[in-house]
């Protein structure tokens, strides 16, 4: 039994006439004909009543009927779901980001990729950058939102996202009477930073700020992710180098000055493997790119 002499039978079911059925089929009669015989050989059963004038379903023809209008149904849907998976239209998405993501570049993201995309199921952990690396090369995420630069031969990486940084302080400080800070305000003053396994760019950059102004950073503390940062500013520990995105994060306590002529900026990349990359993840890429 094949395919196309069901497509063949259910044609002529439709029609109850073999001639309208070869027109519909764009094929000529007879051989519509031999392929229903054909078919009832195989089945051993009787499809049709055929007389000159009249063609009309057999008791079997009507059983096998009901039969092959599932069967293709299922068929047709299974073929649908599998060009829609090809697409990434339905299937997983695992997607790693470091907390600070949420802050701004994400939301939005996340929000337009469910809004097109329904039907994949969005998996979201928040991990360290180093973290994320680890999980990308052992294929347990498929993009990770990360603070370059990365290391890993397997795994790509672009610049999706930047923004300037500011200071942010207790709001008791003697310099958020500033409407503007200077480098050179900063020092002697105890610093919170995100440690240099975790952002090791900017970590640097700050490092580097300072000592062009002739000074040395002083580290109180470190933390591994911006929102810690932000609660120890509050509790009054230090101050701290911040994205400029992290005023969406909403703290008490913490208030937040321009640094003059400081030009350091907040990279977020995604990373992923180019080799192993799905249809799902793709089509993540491609709306980032999009929104960026």
């Amino acid at each position: 039994m094949e395919l196309r002499q069901l497509h063949y039978f259910l044609t002529v079911a439709e029609e109850l006439h073999f001639g309208r059925a070869a027109k519909r089929l764009q094929m000529t009669q007879p051989p519509l004909s031999q392929q229903i015989q054909q078919l009832e050989n195989e089945l051993g059963v009787l499809l049709f009543k055929r007389t000159k004038r009249h063609v009309e379903l057999t008791k079997a023809g009507t059983t096998f009927l009901e039969g092959v209008t599932r069967t293709l149904e299922q068929l047709n849907q299974t073929i649908d779901s599998s060009q829609r998976a090809q697409r990434g239209e339905i299937g997983k998405l695992e997607v790693g980001f470091v907390g600070s993501a949420t802050y701004d570049i994400l939301p939005p993201l996340i929000r337009e990729y469910q809004n097109q995309y329904p039907n994949v199921e969005l998996k979201l952990q928040e991990l360290s950058t180093p973290n994320q690396i680890n999980e990308l090369d052992h294929q347990k995420l498929d993009i990770g939102f990360v603070r370059p630069p990365i290391q890993g031969d397997a795994i790509t990486s672009e610049i999706i996202h930047e923004t300037p940084c500011i200071l942010a302080l207790p709001k008791h400080h003697p310099l958020t009477k500033e409407k503007e800070i200077q480098v050179s305000m900063l020092q002697n003053q105890p610093f919170i930073v995100v440690s240099r396994n975790i952002w090791p760019e900017l970590y640097d950059d700050i490092v580097a700020l300072c000592r062009n102004e002739g000074f040395s950073l002083q580290i109180k503390q470190e933390a591994t992710e911006y929102q810690t940062v932000i609660g120890l500013i509050a509790a009054g520990i230090g101050i701290a180098i911040v994205p400029a995105s992290m005023k969406n994060y909403s703290v008490k306590d913490v208030v937040y000055r321009e640094i003059a002529n400081a030009n350091l900026t907040a990279k977020m990349a995604i990373a992923y493997q180019k080799d192993r990359l799905t249809s799902e993840a793709g089509n993540f890429i491609k709306l980032i790119r999009k929104l960026k």
